[in-house]
């Protein structure tokens, strides 16, 4: 089975060569039947390492202790579902997962456009190739998958393996690494069409038309990445936090961050023929951003809770994206004639400037973020010394970033394309600033007084309230029309544009997110030794210590606190956190918090082992999260508005663009 797996993985390597230049022949050479057997090549590479991934889950859920990865990644006590999961729990198995991912997303981009776009096809094929090639390289010579366990000329009997990282089993592990993945990889399709587009000098936005949904999927899946990331920051480690700065982390948001700026900047370009250069640069600088957080996971330049150990990927990492940027570069200066805009902008008041804006401030958080994440590691190459930056530093720069943010998403639908005036901001801007000025009022009266606290509140109402009255407005009309409910109605508008009103659902999302994150602002913690019969009070909370026990099952050894929760004299039940040492993982410890989640706050408690100090006393670590659950009822949100993002409108109008004495507007073009 082994021999099949690294074969498999051997063959793919020269047919994605062969794929990769048979595509720039054919192309140079117009000869259609080496693009065509180029687009074949893609097919077998994607059937090879489909097989090859196949045999090594194969070999994880059967405990085939001969490979290394298996005995190093899995133990027979392990539950099937994280069995699955320790295919991307290792250097060499999430390696596989990303070359398979990409195999798949280029055969599917290959038979979607088998009779489509027969000129930029072939770059498009051979920039996913020499991508694929690259991964190739580090699957089948520097980090196989299928190595064997051998000692001299024996084969070594492993009876057991020493299983997945403790940290790593938990649901959503089994659910956020994929889908981070899905995000990163594809994210090389949209670049591909780009790229393909400056080779063959390709005018126009067609590109763009082509990887509008690649680019939204995969942006959802990125975001679906992120957040389930969150989710098991908050319920796996224990220190009661769902975003640290960390640097993977801040490497999975960077391209999120690119990405959320190139899918409001190609609608510029698409209704005005504007922002062309920055849609390019931004499309490749998010593809490259997905390569650099995948070798600041694997190059082991950051220590990180999510990072693998020290390994010989990062030359190749840093070659690649070398030659990668140079090129993309050296494209984008020679082809700039290319990318002229078709438009100017007439006035600061206008759509036009709120996404300028809205781009500028993406970039400065992508770059405040990028800066902060590699300066330890700048100072440790240059000074040999390494200079921590911790989260206060990402937070000072990034909460009035992300507050600006916040209301260019409330602005931009109240501002009219081409120039707005005076009056109708006024008039258009007088309920959401009166709605956010009368909860900040309502919030100051309650005793609040945190500023950013305050102006984000103040911020999520009127955006709020901006996307109510856009659905308001247009559902009204309707149900007047069409006498009918305003419920329907609203359903009914939204199918007739979903781009544009997934996309208020999206902002609304966000809206909600940014609740919890502002509830960050009150929160309430305590630390303190306790013995059975010691009560704790924590805000409105009291806490009493009902026991302290212990016991194992097959895969670990648990230690469990029982806490009995009253609110002002009401008794709550019991939350049970745990503390678990995994034999398999050579005693790791681990922690299993309890939570009492709630709408309005979480009640958060963390056993955090016995005292060293104070026999008999345990270590409890309590927390109040006030409106945490807005995070994660944002993300459903979110997700949901993507979705409709997705579907076809019900109605579609094509607008050209037509000169009028200099300046270009939308004129209405036949229904489809």
């Amino acid at each position: 089975m082994e021999n099949l797996g690294a074969l498999s993985i051997l063959l793919a390597f020269p047919l994605a060569i062969y794929s990769f230049l048979a595509s720039v022949a054919g192309a140079w050479k117009k000869r259609p039947f080496l693009v065509k057997s180029a687009e074949r090549a893609v097919y077998a590479v994607c059937f090879l390492l489909t097989l090859a991934s196949a045999l090594l889950v194969y070999a994880l859920l059967t405990s085939d202790f001969r490979l290394a990865y298996v005995a190093a990644r899995s133990n027979r006590a392990m539950p099937a579902v994280y069995k699955f999961a320790a295919w991307w729990g290792g250097q060499e198995g999430s390696l596989l997962l990303w070359s398979w991912i990409l195999s798949c997303y280029s055969a599917v981009v290959v038979f979607t456009n088998r009779a489509k776009f027969r000129k930029m096809m072939p770059y498009v094929t051979a920039t996913l190739m020499f991508t694929q090639v690259f991964f190739l390289v580090l699957n089948a010579f520097i980090e196989p998958p299928f190595k064997v366990l051998a000692v001299g000329k024996g084969i070594t009997a492993v009876q057991d393996g020493q299983g997945l990282n403790p940290l790593l089993q938990y649901w959503t592990m089994a659910l956020h690494p994929p889908a981070l993945y899905l995000g990163y990889v594809g994210f090389i399709v949209p670049f591909a069409f780009a790229l393909g587009s400056l080779l063959i000098k390709q005018p126009g936005e067609q590109w763009i038309h082509t990887t509008r949904r690649w680019s939204l999927i995969t942006w959802g899946f990125q975001s679906c990445g992120i957040l389930l990331g969150a989710g098991w920051a908050y319920a796996v480690l224990g220190w009661g936090g769902y975003w640290g700065w960390d640097p993977v982390e801040n490497a999975s948001l960077l391209p999120w961050i690119t990405a959320t700026a190139f899918l409001h900047s190609v609608m510029m370009q698409e209704k005005k023929g504007m922002m062309k250069v920055w849609n390019m640069v931004l499309v490749s600088a998010t593809f490259f951003l997905c390569i650099f957080g995948t070798f600041l996971t694997r190059s082991g330049v950051v220590s990180s809770v999510h990072a693998f150990a020290q390994s010989q990927l990062g030359p190749w990492f840093v070659g690649f994206m070398a030659i990668g940027i140079t090129f993309t570069t050296y494209m984008i200066i020679v082809r700039l004639d290319y990318l002229k805009s078709e438009a100017h902008l007439e006035s600061v008041l206008s759509r036009e400037s709120s996404f300028l804006f809205n781009n500028l401030i993406l970039l400065a958080s992508s770059f405040a973020v990028l800066w902060g994440t590699l300066f330890p590691v700048l100072t440790e190459w240059v000074l040999g010394e390494k200079i921590t930056v911790g989260a206060p530093f990402f937070n000072k720069v990034n909460v009035p970033i992300a507050l600006f943010l916040l209301f260019l998403t409330g602005v931009g639908p109240l501002i009219a394309w081409r120039r707005s005036s005076w009056e109708s901001l006024k008039k258009a801007f007088l309920w959401p600033v009166v709605g956010g000025l009368v909860l900040s009022a309502v919030l100051i009266a309650l005793g609040v007084r945190h500023f950013y606290a305050l102006v984000s509140f103040f911020l999520c109402a009127f955006v709020a309230i901006t996307i109510v009255m856009e659905f308001w407005k247009g559902a009204s009309a309707i149900a007047a029309k069409q006498a009918t409910n305003l419920l329907s109605a609203m359903v009914e508008l939204t199918h007739r544009n979903t781009r544009r009103y997934g996309g208020y659902m999206v902002h609304m999302g966000i809206v909600i997110m940014f609740i919890g994150f502002t509830g960050a602002a009150f929160n309430q913690d305590t630390t303190r030794e306790v013995k059975i019969g010691d009560k704790v009070q924590l805000g409105h909370y009291e806490l009493t210590v009902k026991d302290v026990t212990d016991g194992q099952n097959s895969n670990y050894q648990w230690q469990r606190a029982v806490i009995a929760v009253n609110k002002g004299g009401s008794d709550l039940g019991v939350l049970k956190p745990e503390r678990r040492a995994y034999g398999a993982g050579a005693g790791e410890m681990t922690s299993e918090v309890a939570i009492r989640r709630r709408l309005n706050e979480d009640l958060y408690l963390n056993f955090a082992g016995m005292s060293q100090t104070n026999p008999g006393h345990a270590v409890l670590q309590a927390y109040i999260f006030p409106l945490v659950s807005c995070i994660w009822a944002g993300f459903w949100v979110l997700m949901m508005g993507t979705l409709v993002c997705l579907i076809p409108s019900k109605v579609r109008l094509s607008y050209p663009r037509t000169q009028v004495v200099g300046v270009y507007e939308k004129q209405p073009a036949a229904t489809k």
